[in-house]
């Protein structure tokens, strides 16, 4: 009978244990110093390794060769413990012994010295199950332990323990394992079974396995099966029921575009191949996240990312703030997928609402000359409202502020410094367009341009995105040009740096404007309204 990969490749000693570096090394140290406590706390979520840990610790405590970080794993201890055939060490399952007597039973077992093996390990699981009266039990073997016993408890809600446990153990926080390092120890077993895999299948899987290396191998061994020996990307696809992450590029892009035809396509689409849309929100929202870490911290995205290229495309065209409002609303529409009509309208209607809060495009709402207008909520309460007849005046609060001037193209020779107006000019995007937003320029003159890019994005001065920028100037001036980068400090003058000045400044502008406002200040001196301050935006 062949076995599960999850029991296969169980970590069998420290080296093998993916994810949980921090732990490994505090045990590591205490074991190599002999600094050894009477009683462990492994918490943290299902799969993460608490049991695998503690049985680890285990060999390491009764190993022939002497208490040790590295255990053999060859001697009859080694090998009993890793069998689960070591008479020394004991597991209970506190979820089905949850009563006092088993307790009892248990601590009374403790005080005989050790059968074979050095030390007595007892390994009690999800051990916040237990009855008060247990832990009243256990809490005196706590306090006056018999040097030759160890406890290793292991819970995933460490908040249910009561507090004169916590204080007796020394506590280890097993953290969710990150879906890259699941990836490569995906990738590694796959290699060590000899079974053939598409490289777009195991980031489906380590995303699905949400932090579990356990959960992950699970499913590892499900996709084999659902793809006769092998593990592709459409079987893994339809096992879980993932949605074809082109659909919601495309959703996105036509997002970026205003273009609702598009979305509403795409939507049908996904219903005719009875795409699951509670999923597609799900992975919406992840999609966002992604976007929003390539926004801020480009490193956190992978070089070997399959989809980092079209990642950082639509980084470049969505504001920060935006990406926030539409994973907000990604969150809110599964939430309420179950309460609408059916799926395809809460789905539709979550991209509709994503539409109805985009903000317009420069210039298209312009009131007069060109200027941008402020829009602002004014809180009223009930009682002033009904006083005035339960009906208030509904308009909306314009007013005027200069729009900035409109620089044309000019040759290289005649170009008059303005680096943030000529980066809104170039045509770049993804990551090359990053680097020109992070780029000051110290000097200029003829063919040569002088650029200094902050230590902080430092990581963005990569050959191909300074020949991607270096051909985007060249093209807009029409001639060659010698672009010299360095490092350093600057005056505060890139273009993003501008523009978080000028967004700042007209905020301030929108604010004072709203304030003074005749009919704003009426509803504040008659009703005792007051302006909702954060809800004041400057549309352009």
């Amino acid at each position: 009978m062949t076995q599960v990969l999850a029991r296969k490749w169980r970590p069998k000693n420290f080296d093998e244990l993916v994810g949980q570096e921090h732990v490994v090394k505090a045990l590591s140290n205490a074991l190599i110093q002999n600094r050894l406590h009477h009683a462990y706390l492994m918490t943290g979520t299902r799969g993460v390794g608490k049991t695998t840990l503690a049985r680890i610790i285990a060999k390491a405590l009764n190993c022939e060769q002497g208490v040790t970080a590295t255990p053999c794993g060859k001697c009859a201890a080694c090998v009993g413990i890793g069998s689960g055939r070591f008479v020394d060490l004991i597991e209970l399952d506190a979820a089905s012994n949850t009563q006092v007597d088993s307790m009892r039973e248990l601590l009374e077992s403790a005080l005989y010295a050790p059968t074979s093996g050095r030390y007595k390990v007892y390994i009690i699981d999800e051990v916040h199950m237990l009855s008060k009266s247990a832990f009243n039990a256990m809490l005196k073997t706590l306090e006056e332990p018999p040097a030759h016993v160890i406890f290793i408890l292991a819970t995933t809600d460490p908040q249910k323990i009561p507090v004169t446990v916590l204080s007796r153990c020394m506590q280890f926080n097993l953290k969710q394992i990150p879906p890259q390092q699941i990836r490569n120890q995906l990738q590694y077993v796959l290699e060590q079974e000899g079974i053939a895999c598409e490289p777009g299948a195991l980031p489906l899987l380590a995303r699905a396995a949400a932090g579990s290396m356990r959960d992950a191998l699970s499913l590892l061994d499900q996709a084999i099966a659902h793809g006769g020996g092998r593990v592709e990307e459409v079987a893994v696809r339809a096992m879980l029921g993932a949605v074809d992450q082109t659909y919601l590029f495309s959703l996105l892009k036509a997002l970026a575009a205003r273009d609702a035809t598009t979305m509403l396509a795409e939507a049908e689409r996904m219903s005719e191949r009875s795409i699951a849309f509670d999923a597609a929100l799900q992975d919406l929202g992840v999609l966002l996240h992604r976007i929003a870490l390539a926004q801020t911290v480009p490193a956190a995205i992978p070089d070997d990312e399959p989809e980092r290229e079209v990642l950082f495309e639509l980084a470049a065209v969505f504001a920060a703030e935006d990406v926030q409002l539409y994973y907000q609303i990604a969150l809110q529409g599964r939430g309420d997928l179950t309460l609408a009509p059916d799926e395809y309208a809460g789905f539709t209607m979550t991209l509709l609402r994503m539409l109805a809060f985009a903000p317009e495009e420069r210039g298209a709402r312009s009131q007069e000359a060109g200027a941008p207008a402020m829009v602002a909520s004014v809180t009223v309460p009930a009682t002033a409202a009904r006083s005035a007849g339960g009906v208030l005046e509904e308009r909306a609060v314009t007013k005027l502020a200069p729009a900035r001037a409109v620089v044309p193209s000019q040759p290289a020779s005649t170009f008059d410094g303005d680096w943030p107006m000529l980066v809104g000019k170039l045509k770049l995007g993804g990551m090359a367009k990053m680097l020109a937003q992070h780029c000051e320029l110290k000097r200029h003159e003829g063919g040569r341009m002088d650029l200094v890019v902050p230590e902080a994005h430092k990581h963005l001065l990569e050959k191909a995105y300074r020949e991607k920028l270096q051909a985007a100037l060249e093209e807009y001036f029409g001639d060659k040009l010698r672009i010299e980068f360095s490092i350093g400090a600057g005056g505060g003058n890139t273009p993003v740096e501008v523009s978080s000045r000028e967004k700042e400044a007209k905020q301030a502008q929108a604010v004072a404007v709203i304030e003074q406002d005749p009919f704003v200040r009426e509803l504040v001196e008659n009703f005792d309204a007051h302006v909702v301050e954060s809800s004041i935006k400057p549309v352009q």
